[in-house]
């Protein structure tokens, strides 16, 4: 036996065992932390431009808000059943996110990041995998006050199943190990539960599999594998036998680079000037930069789009687009602004009713490796010092603290709409809570 850094023993040959913790209504959650008032009351959290719902609360979901509903089609409820509605807070909800995954990350031997509110853990060997699953949940919500379920499994599929199955159950009040049922209880259960549930199968494959008389997950689970790579795709393929408890699929502890970077926003005001289409290139040619920066890596290739409204047929239809490659990798965000600038100029045409733009970074390298030009100077250690005191400055006093004068300095119709957004309460001084006695 040896001892696991959470305090459970484990045993020497133990059987493979994977845990998916999920936060509950991610964005939600996080503008409850901040707002009690928004506790017990139907929330919603909006996209870009406040468009749909992208996060409801349970609440919400009981007044039969789906996911993606149009803002202007809910607005009814804030009259008859006091719905509030809140824009996108990324800043928070990735500062939160980060803090939730440092507390699981030190509650187990192994961590994969999967996405900004759900992580796999390595639960391998643990002696009483329920109870630390229950003490993850207290914990994470005691320090954070962000609720999560946790579901246990041998495979990643089935860990995405059980993590529905705890959130589900009021049984199960959060946790659940799929491995702690026998054969017949574990047919019983998936028997239950629709086939569009299973990770990776999307409503297009979940009419498939149905019109084949697979609609349950038990269904799947009792399909062969090679059967529904011919039919299907050597992906579900992989469902289908993790599914069956052949792992397919390995922990990542260490997240593979970055194959491209791309930042694209809709506009909150159609544009229709070259001047304010290069500003908002800009700024997102600043914020793909960062990323650039933040993950080590430097870009070979620039892409710059701009397009009209689609949905708007009464306008002149029109979608630009220009590959710009760089004489050297870069992550120097002026020299890829000049790109940028460069190709917007050559796909701007006046008279467009413009809705979005956006970059994209793409042929990645890490910045120690790159291929030196004996005709082109790379960025120097002059540029790489100045990036860094950008960054840093940014970081401690607020994204945009200083930035690209091409970015704009007046009323920027560009910008999205975020009328009904939350303070930045843990990234802005001026917008930190204050206690009163």
């Amino acid at each position: 036996m040896v001892f696991a850094p959470t305090g459970s023993f484990v045993s020497d040959s133990p059987k493979r065992l994977i845990a998916l913790v999920d936060c509950n209504n991610f964005y939600v959650s996080c503008e409850r932390v901040f707002d009690p008032r928004l506790r017990n009351r139907p929330v919603v959290v909006l996209s870009n431009n406040d468009g749909c719902a992208v996060s409801r609360s349970q609440e919400a979901k009981d007044l039969g808000i789906k996911m993606g509903a149009p803002w202007f089609e809910l607005r009814h409820f804030e009259r008859s059943h006091g719905l509030v509605a809140r824009s996108s807070n990324y800043a928070l909800y990735g500062l939160l996110s980060n803090r939730v995954m440092s507390i699981l990350r030190d509650m187990a031997p192994g961590q994969e990041v999967y996405s900004i509110d759900e992580s796999f853990l390595e639960m391998t060997g643990i002696a009483d995998p329920l109870a630390l699953g229950r003490e993850m949940r207290a914990r994470v919500l005691q320090w954070t006050h962000i609720p999560v379920c946790v579901g246990m499994a041998s495979t990643k599929t089935r860990a995405k199943l059980a993590n529905h199955i705890a959130k589900k159950s009021l049984k199960c009040q959060g946790t659940f190990n799929l491995e702690s049922l026998t054969p017949e209880q574990e047919d019983r259960l998936l028997g239950k539960i629709e086939v569009g549930q299973v990770w990776g199968v999307g409503r297009r494959i979940s009419d498939k599999l149905s019109r084949m008389g697979i609609l349950t997950v038990r269904d799947l689970k009792r399909c062969d594998p090679d059967a529904i790579q011919d039919r299907f795709s050597v992906v579900l393929a992989r469902t289908v036998s993790e599914l069956q408890g052949i792992a397919c699929l390995s922990l990542e502890e260490v997240a593979p680079p970055k194959k491209q970077i791309m930042v694209s926003r809709s506009f909150g005001e159609l544009i229709t000037t070259e001047e304010e289409l290069r500003e908002a290139v800009v700024h997102y040619v600043t914020r793909a930069s960062e990323k650039l920066r933040q993950e080590g890596l430097m870009a070979q290739t620039l892409m710059v789009f701009a397009h009209s409204n689609p949905y708007r047929e009464e306008d002149t239809q029109y979608r630009g687009a220009r590959v710009i490659p760089l004489v050297t990798p870069t992550q120097d965000t002026r020299k890829l602004i000049a790109a940028a600038l460069t190709g917007l100029s050559e796909i701007y045409v006046a008279g467009i009713l413009y809705k979005k733009a956006g970059v994209m970074l793409t042929d990645l390298v890490g910045q120690d490796i790159q291929q030196e030009d004996l005709f082109a100077v790379s960025d120097s250690e002059g540029s790489k010092r100045l990036m860094q005191v950008l960054d840093t400055i940014n970081k401690h006093h607020g994204r945009g603290t200083i930035a690209m004068a091409a970015s704009g300095l007046n009323e920027q119709r560009w910008r999205m709409r975020t009328d009904l957004k939350s303070p930045a309460y843990l990234s802005q001084w001026k917008e930190l809570r204050i206690a009163k006695g």
